[in-house]
């Protein structure tokens, strides 16, 4: 993908380095506007410096990876698993680090969640109905600088997801807020559309049972 250049005023937002312009963050000019870009094709109201600072802060957030991946188990264990081919060897620096992919899912996940004022307006109630359908388990969010936060995947432009008190009442209690956006968002082989699977969300637009996808959210979290 190319991105051209805009006529925009870079007075104070960015230092001029010859043919490697910078940005004040410190990252270089052409990257942010390719990453403004992507983030607008997204939907999401953030600026690229906004996004990479919360890219940051979801880094801080996620433990470091277990340098030895054989300590979690008894000899063994590592025995049994080596003998079908599963790898229990450290982390090399030259490996993908599959944080990277929970890092991106954690910002997007933040910055695309909406303020109870948002979905009051969505929904056209006050937004004490809002808070109230918090306290009670029919939306769920999480509290940010004092205020709720509630991801959109609950949401249509104008309503709520079908089906999603049903889906909300059987979800472990114990999930992260990105765990739940990545099954609500996934496509799922239990829930096929014309032979396709498809997410949970889309299976409720398409007016699918929300028994199925019910059933499914209730085994978030256990050991196959």
């Amino acid at each position: 993908m190319v991105v051209r250049a805009r006529s925009v005023d870079l007075s104070g937002d960015f230092v001029h380095n010859g043919p490697h312009e910078t940005a004040r963050a410190g990252y270089p000019v052409r990257m942010n506007l390719a990453l403004e870009t992507v983030l607008a094709k997204a939907g999401l109201r953030v600026t690229a410096t906004e996004f990479l600072s919360l890219v940051e802060d979801a880094a801080r957030r996620l433990a470091p990876p277990h340098p030895e991946p054989a300590a979690y188990f008894t000899p063994d264990q590592r025995e049994a698993l080596a003998e079908v081919g599963l790898d229990l060897a450290p982390r090399r620096e030259t490996d993908a680090d599959p944080r990277a992919r929970a890092v991106a899912a954690q910002a997007v996940l933040r910055d695309s969640a909406l303020t109870v004022g948002e979905v009051a307006r969505r929904l056209s109630v006050d937004p004490s109905r809002i808070r109230h359908r918090i306290a009670a388990g029919r939306l769920v969010g999480w509290k940010e600088r004092g205020g709720w936060r509630l991801p959109s995947w609950q949401f249509t432009d104008d309503a709520v997801l079908p089906g999603l008190e049903l889906v909300l009442a059987a979800l472990p209690g114990d999930q992260p807020h990105l765990v739940v956006a990545a099954f609500m968002t996934n496509p799922q082989e239990d829930l096929p559309i014309a032979g396709t699977p498809t997410s949970p969300r889309d299976w409720l637009l398409a007016g699918g049972d929300p028994r199925r996808v019910a059933a499914l959210a209730s085994m978030i979290g256990t050991p196959v």
